[in-house]
C-alpha cells in the first residue's frame, strides 16, 4: 500500500495508542484449547443483570426494528427523581465513556489542558490526546503512602492547573488503583479549583464505597456549577454489555453536552434494562454484599500470601506480586484465570483483579499460590 492513512489523521490522533480490553473467556479458550476459563479482567458483576432489567430486554426485543428515544425521557426523569434533581441536569451516554468524550469535545481544543492524576483511567490520556489538548499529569501519593498508596493527591492536581486548563478529571474510587478520597477533601479540592475548569467527578463505582464515603452529589451541584458527575450502569447494575451511561450537571452544561451528542446515542434495551434496574434495589444490595465479602476474602489471601494491596473502594483489587506482572497474568491465562496486567499504567509489579463469586475467587488464589 503506497498511501500511509495514518498520515491523515490529526496529530493526537497518530499518536494514539488503542484502549486494550480485559481479554474475553472465549478469545482465551480459542487460542489455547481450553475450557472453564473465568475471567476477572473487567470489574464487571458477577451476579449478572437484575431480572426486572432482563424481563424489559425480553420485552422489547421485538421492537428494536425503531429507532431509541433520543433524549431517553423515561430514563431521564427516573434518574432525576433518584438524585433528586430535574431531567435538564441529566445527560445520557452509550457508557460513562460517552461522557468522557462528549465532555473532551465540547470544551478542549489544542490551546487548552486537562489535569488527571497518575495511574488514572486509561480513557482519560485517550480523549484528551485525541482532540489534540495536552494532558497535565500531577503525580500521585508515593506507594510507601501511610493511608492511600498510589491515590490522588489534591496538591499536586492543583498544582498542575495552568491557565489554559479547562478540565480535571477525578475518579473516586479510581481505577485501577481502587483508591479514593474522602468526601471533605474532595469538597475542599473543589472549592480551590477555578470556575473556568470543569470538574469530571468520574463515579463509575460509587455503589461500591461504604455508605460515610459517598460524596452528596445534590449538595456539590448546587455548590460547584462546573462540576460534572459521571456515573455507570455497567459495575453494580451489570448492564456492561448494552452500554449504559449518565451525567449530572447544571443544565447549562447538559445543554451544551447534548449539542454535541450523537442523537441516538443509548439504545432502547439499555434505556429499558436501565430504567427497570433502576427498581431494584435488592438486586444492588446483594451485588454489594458479594462484593464486600469476596473482598475480604482475597485480601485475607493476599495477607496470608505476604502479598501488598492496595486499598479498594471499588470491586476490583490491585495487588502487588513482587515481579513481573505480566509474566504472571501470562501463567494465570494458561490455567484459565483472566486477571488484568496493569503496566500500561506504570504499575508492572501489579495485577488488577476483579472481585467475583466466591468459586472464581477461590480459583484464582488457587491458582496463584502455585505459580508464586
Amino acid at each position: 500500500m503506497s498511501q500511509s492513512f495514518l498520515k491523515l489523521a490529526t496529530a493526537g490522533v497518530q499518536q494514539l495508542t488503542p484502549y486494550q480490553p480485559g481479554k474475553p473467556v472465549e478469545e482465551l479458550e480459542r487460542e489455547l484449547g481450553i475450557s472453564n476459563s473465568i475471567k476477572l479482567a473487567s470489574n464487571e458483576n458477577p451476579l449478572g443483570p437484575s431480572p426486572l432489567a432482563v424481563e424489559a430486554i425480553n420485552r422489547l426485543s421485538n421492537s428494536v426494528n425503531y429507532y431509541p428515544d433520543g433524549g431517553g425521557f423515561a430514563l431521564s426523569r427516573a434518574l432525576a427523581d433518584s438524585h433528586d434533581l430535574q431531567p435538564g441536569n441529566i445527560t445520557l451516554g452509550n457508557g460513562s465513556n460517552d461522557i468522557l468524550e462528549l465532555v473532551t469535545r465540547a470544551f478542549l481544543t489544542p490551546q487548552h489542558s486537562a489535569v488527571f492524576s497518575e495511574y488514572s483511567f486509561a480513557v482519560y490520556p485517550i480523549v484528551v490526546q485525541a482532540v489534540g489538548a495536552r494532558a497535565n499529569i500531577a503525580a500521585a501519593f508515593p506507594e510507601d503512602h501511610d493511608s492511600m498508596p498510589l491515590g490522588h493527591d489534591p496538591a499536586a492536581l492543583l498544582a498542575e492547573i495552568k491557565d489554559d486548563t479547562r478540565i480535571i478529571f477525578i475518579a473516586n474510587p479510581n481505577n485501577p488503583t481502587g483508591t479514593w478520597l474522602q468526601p471533605d477533601a474532595l469538597e475542599k479540592l473543589f472549592s480551590e479549583i477555578p470556575e473556568s475548569v470543569i470538574i469530571v467527578l468520574d463515579l463509575a463505582y460509587t455503589e461500591y464505597m461504604d455508605d460515610a464515603l459517598k460524596p452528596p452529589v445534590k449538595k456539590w451541584l448546587e455548590q460547584f456549577p462546573n462540576l460534572v458527575v459521571t456515573q455507570t450502569f455497567s459495575k453494580v447494575y451489570a448492564l456492561a454489555g448494552l452500554r449504559i451511561g449518565y451525567s449530572l450537571s447544571n443544565p447549562e452544561i447538559a445543554d451544551i453536552l447534548n449539542r454535541v451528542r450523537q442523537p441516538f446515542n443509548t439504545n432502547s434495551l439499555a434505556q429499558a434494562a436501565a430504567l427497570a434496574s433502576l427498581d431494584d434495589d435488592e438486586h444492588v444490595n446483594k451485588s454489594v454484599a458479594m462484593n464486600n465479602a469476596g473482598k475480604a476474602y482475597l485480601q485475607q489471601a493476599f495477607d496470608d500470601m505476604g502479598l501488598r494491596h492496595l486499598p479498594t473502594m471499588g470491586n476490583f483489587i490491585s495487588v502487588h506480586v513482587a515481579g513481573d506482572g505480566m509474566a504472571l497474568y501470562q501463567k494465570l491465562l494458561a490455567q484459565g484465570v483472566i486477571v488484568r496486567p496493569v503496566a500500561n499504567y506504570n504499575m508492572p509489579e501489579y495485577l488488577r483483579v476483579t472481585i467475583g463469586t466466591q468459586e472464581q475467587n477461590a480459583r484464582f488464589i488457587e491458582s496463584l499460590k502455585q505459580l508464586i
